[in-house]
């Protein structure tokens, strides 16, 4: 059996890689972000450097919640050939230490990862990306209320028997408010009545409140109000259903969403599968680290370590397609979030609990 302190040797030489990683991805990420935004809103009136550098710093924890299971997966990979070439794999496998023991510290190390992403760094990354949408909502504030140029999903309402269509620019605080927001009341024939164009839009219990409106009516002169109310039946579960990004809501959060907006009626197949996708994403590193075992574990000479390394990467990259497409079919409802989620991570944990078994014992 593999002692305490060589368990321990293995377990922090794969979370000093990790953080390493971590700490380097950060970086890049962050510096490709803020050059990115900057280019683009450079020459909006309320650009400043420090304002992008918030937008950039606050969209970044956002990325690498994307970016972990990569880091996982080279993470493995980077620890099992340094030890590899450092003979200590080598040497550890003459002592009668079997391939599952010197894995089990990595695959601890790759399990507290995926904790610690969804519990610390999933609900900083919902917060923090929630308040760049703000920010940057409000750097890019009337610089175009074209229809064309609305790219938020529109959403109808009836309520006092009055049709009105709702669009937005982007949407905020988890669907809750609407930035350059524009009303289309329709009548009984199909046809505009009345547009309001809305800065701002938040729906409050039985109305929305619009401030900073433009009024027209009947192709007239516009009228301008500082506040108007639009009468609405909708809930906020309803409209965060529909239009809140599930990346927005943390982890903590996603259960009483789904139990409510399933109250109501609604699928909230979207909140459902964000939910199962975190909460698989421990085991998915795991399996990530078992992936990077079946081409990185074994000791390699000259001409060899490129080849594995290449296959390891594309082993992971195929994972998370994987991962992604079955996602896309569980946002829309034709698989059960609960499968779609996990079936991938539990084949990968097939997979790389075969190839070992295969290699190692067999």
């Amino acid at each position: 059996m593999m002692g305490w302190t060589l368990g321990r040797y293995f377990f922090i030489r794969y979370s000093t890689i990790t953080a390493w990683f971590f700490v380097g991805i950060f970086a890049l990420v962050f510096l490709i972000d803020f050059t990115e935004f900057s280019s683009r809103t450079s020459g909006l009136p309320g650009f400043t450097f420090q304002t992008a550098l918030t937008v950039s710093a606050l969209r970044v924890p956002m990325i690498m919640l994307q970016t972990v299971p990569f880091i996982a997966l080279f993470a493995a990979m980077a620890t099992l050939i340094s030890l590899n070439r450092k003979y200590e794999l080598v040497i550890a496998r003459s002592a009668g230490i079997s391939a599952w023991q010197f894995l089990l510290p990595a695959c601890i190390g790759a399990l507290l990862f995926g904790i610690l992403s969804v519990a610390l760094l999933n609900p900083i990354a919902a917060h923090g990306f929630s308040r760049s949408e703000i920010l940057e909502s409000r750097l890019r504030s009337g610089e175009s209320n074209q229809v064309s140029a609305f790219s938020a999903p529109w959403i109808r309402q009836k309520a006092n028997n009055v049709d009105t269509i709702i669009g937005a620019r982007a949407i905020l605080n988890q669907g809750l408010e609407l930035a350059d927001a524009v009303f289309f009341e329709i009548d009984a024939d199909g046809d505009i009545v009345e547009r309001k164009d809305a800065k701002r839009a938040y729906l409050r219990d039985g109305y929305w409140e619009l401030d900073d409106v433009k009024r027209s009516r009947g192709g007239g002169a516009a009228e301008s109000l500082a506040q108007d109310r639009v009468a609405t039946n909708l809930k906020p579960e309803f409209v965060q259903e529909r239009l809140a990004r599930p990346e927005t809501i943390p982890f903590f959060d996603l259960p009483s969403k789904i139990e409510v907006a399933r109250s109501f009626g609604l699928r909230a197949n979207a909140f459902a599968m964000q939910f199962h996708s975190l909460l698989a994403l421990p085991p998915l590193l795991v399996a990530m680290t078992l992936i990077a075992a079946t081409v990185s574990m074994r000791f390699a000479r000259m001409g060899q370590s490129a080849t594995m390394i290449l296959g390891g990467v594309l082993a992971g990259f195929l994972l998370y397609v994987v991962s992604v497409l079955v996602k896309a079919f569980g946002n829309a409802g034709f698989v059960p979030p609960f499968v779609a989620a996990w079936l991938p991570v539990v084949v990968a944990l097939f997979f790389g609990v075969t190839f070992l078994l295969y290699k190692e014992d067999g």
